[in-house]
């Protein structure tokens, strides 16, 4: 860490457990003139020089009035920002290669609108512009990409306000304690053969034929014996459908580390893996996953979904 970014932490720091609101004081609030702003004072300082050697009194008037009016801005400037309430949020997980949307939620508690606020966590991620008016609660979504798997932590952020006249600058840094979950960028490929396992200590000829439930789109790991065929007869341009049964045995997948090809890139193999999380979750399968130090019991629905591609995400290659 540089001897900036050392002092940035230390001045800028959220001064909390990084999940409470904080609201922006004095301290917190910082302002100076912006381009615009030295170019309109280095003006003001001619037309002065002018007046006092002509002596016009319209001519001092004007530089006064001009001056009152940039200081007047100037702490209309600071009023913009100071007293917001900045409450971060919970972040949603999103795979390698998507946007991450951080939130945040700024509160003027005041009745006066605070206008023409920019935000942005990282240079070149995307600012954004924001008008909040009196007594209102705003939701932001800060966007950052992710590139890599495991967790994306949220950098300062940068808030600042040139509203009204665009003469002064005042800006704060914020650094919630926000991350996000980074699962691997999925690959598609066929499910790995999947195997009858007895539910109820019992198992039915056939999977349970006398409990059918329903048809399912056929995967390459199916046995053509379970393809409906008088049922896929009826639409050819539909993939071909197997049937699905209730009671008896159900099919178990097993989503195993050693079963990924070896000569592939650990990263691909993990992607390999996500793939077969979501393919064996959109289909309501039972399905286990194993990776070296891991081994999830099969189980299925949206909790261990996320656990899967948790352990998926985190794992230490």
């Amino acid at each position: 860490m540089t001897l900036t970014a050392t002092l940035r932490q230390r001045l800028f720091r959220w001064r909390s457990d990084g999940t409470a609101p904080i609201r922006l004081g004095q301290r917190r609030v910082f302002i100076l003139p912006t381009g615009a702003g030295l170019f309109f004072a280095i003006a003001l300082a001619v037309m002065l020089l002018g007046a006092i050697n002509y002596t016009l009194a319209l001519g001092h008037a004007l530089v006064f009035l001009l001056a009152g009016i940039a200081l007047n801005g100037m702490v209309h400037t600071f009023r913009n920002l100071h007293g917001l309430v900045v409450t971060p949020g919970r972040c949603a997980p999103v795979f390698v290669g998507e946007t991450a949307h951080f939130p945040l939620h700024l509160g003027n508690e005041r009745a006066t609108p605070r206008l023409a606020l920019e935000l942005e966590a990282a240079p070149g991620a995307g600012q954004i512009r924001a008008d909040i008016t009196g007594g209102e609660t705003l939701r932001l979504a800060l966007p950052l990409p992710a590139g890599r798997r495991g967790w994306l932590i949220l950098p300062p952020v940068r808030l600042w306000t040139r509203y009204p006249l665009g003469l002064f600058r005042a800006w704060s840094y914020l650094q919630p304690e926000l991350r996000c979950l980074v699962y691997p960028a999925p690959l598609s490929s066929p499910l790995p053969a999947a195997g009858p396992t007895p539910r109820g200590g019992e198992q039915g000829g056939d999977g349970g034929a006398e409990d059918f439930a329903g048809f399912r789109p056929r995967q390459p790991a199916d046995s053509p014996r379970h393809v409906a065929w008088k049922a896929s007869a009826r639409d050819p341009a539909r993939p071909l459908l197997v049937k699905q049964f209730a009671g008896g045995a159900q099919v178990e997948l097993r989503l195993d580390w050693d079963l990924t090809d070896p000569a592939l890139p650990p990263e691909t193999r993990l992607s390999l893996l996500t793939g077969w999380v979501l393919a064996a979750d959109a289909l309501g399968a039972r399905y286990a996953l194993r990776l070296s130090g891991s081994d999830i019991a099969a189980g299925s629905g949206e909790q261990h979904r996320r656990r899967c591609l948790e352990t998926l995400a985190l794992a230490a290659l």
